[in-house]
């Protein structure tokens, strides 16, 4: 083995050349060590490997990507960090994407098509091989972006009747199926809190109304909208006031959990007796929906498995395979509990 030192380059980038110099083989052999090891005998590949080890080597992805027309990243663009809806759909992306040699470039928009279409152009200038992105709640410019990148991009959490791939949920039978429900159960006079007003809770909302219209119940006066993200505190807030505004209010169906423990601890607070007086409804079926008591109904959605099933779909995408259907419905499921 050659004993010289590397000269250094004008980046501090150690390079294949100076490695090769230093065990006294060739950059093309320094190369198959890192991308065909099975094509360099065990002894000269250990060398490699070893001075690879000492001199701190750092691929350049950037290089790689252009040389293979692959960048081995995935951008993935969700509402929230923080939301446990999102972080269990992450769990289903990562397992697949992970498991077939693909980084996750992860973005959280925080609700904002605007700052949606300014991560998409930042992670646009790493080429990314794929794009998981949630809901159809574009900016045009964002749209055009998605068109003009001819990267493959599969719609995670909704679903469409346009061309684009997608896996989720109809958000509108979800929201109609538990207001139907509640009828079901003899209530009539049914509210219904809403926060974030994002597009799936405005989907859920239609849903509801449409079962209210089809049973012949009107109950505009139950309706409470906020546009400020959703929180435990602010379902105990929105209470408040609806029971202010609509103190006849029987049944109230939450547009998520988050807002309906809300609702029931406010309830246990004021002696409200749930769900003699006030039943209550939430959805996702997050962990403590069944923990609390009375234990919420709820509608369950299958967060991870929409993840997974997405990340499956732009798989097959990727290696230019064509996903039969294009769309994909996981459903959702009424959870009956105690609450109501």
């Amino acid at each position: 083995m050659s004993t010289r030192k590397p000269r250094p380059t004008q980046t501090g980038r150690v390079t294949l050349s100076e490695i090769a110099e230093r065990v006294g083989t060739s950059a093309i052999t320094v190369s198959r060590v890192l991308n065909t090891p099975h094509l360099v005998s065990e002894e000269l590949r250990t060398q490699i490997e070893g001075v690879i080890a000492e001199l701190g080597y750092m691929p350049n992805r950037a290089a790689r990507a252009l040389a293979r027309a692959r960048s081995d990243s995935v951008a993935v663009l969700i509402p929230s960090l923080s939301n446990t809806v999102f972080t269990q759909l992450l769990e289903g992306v990562r397992d697949v994407l992970n498991r077939a040699g693909y980084r996750t470039l992860i973005g959280d928009t925080r609700y904002s098509p605007e700052e949606e279409e300014s991560l998409l152009r930042a992670y646009l200038e790493h080429s990314p091989d794929g794009i998981l992105i949630t809901g159809f709640d574009q900016t045009a410019a964002t749209r055009e972006l998605l068109n003009r990148s001819r990267v493959p991009v599969v719609h995670m959490m909704e679903m469409t009747d346009g061309d684009a791939y997608s896996v989720g949920l109809e958000q509108f039978d979800a929201g109609r199926a538990i207001t139907r429900h509640l009828l079901e159960r003899g209530y009539r006079r049914i509210g219904f809190l809403g926060a974030q007003l994002d597009p799936r809770v405005l989907e859920r909302l239609a849903g509801y109304r449409a079962a209210l219209h089809d049973a012949g119940v009107n109950y505009p006066v139950g309706e409470l909208l906020d546009s400020t993200p959703s929180s435990i505190g602010l379902g105990a807030t929105l209470l408040d006031k609806l029971l202010r505004q609509a103190p006849q209010t029987d049944a109230l169906f939450c547009c998520n959990d988050d807002l309906a423990l809300g609702v029931l601890f406010e309830c246990q607070r004021r002696g409200i007796r749930v769900p003699q007086q006030l039943a209550v409804a939430g959805f996702n079926d997050l962990a403590p929906a069944a923990w609390v008591h009375p234990a919420l109904t709820t509608i369950a959605t299958p967060r991870y498995e929409i993840g997974h099933t997405a990340a499956e779909m732009l798989l097959q995408l990727m290696k230019g395979e064509k996903p039969e259907p294009a769309k994909k419905d996981l459903g959702f499921s009424l959870v009956v509990r105690e609450s109501t």
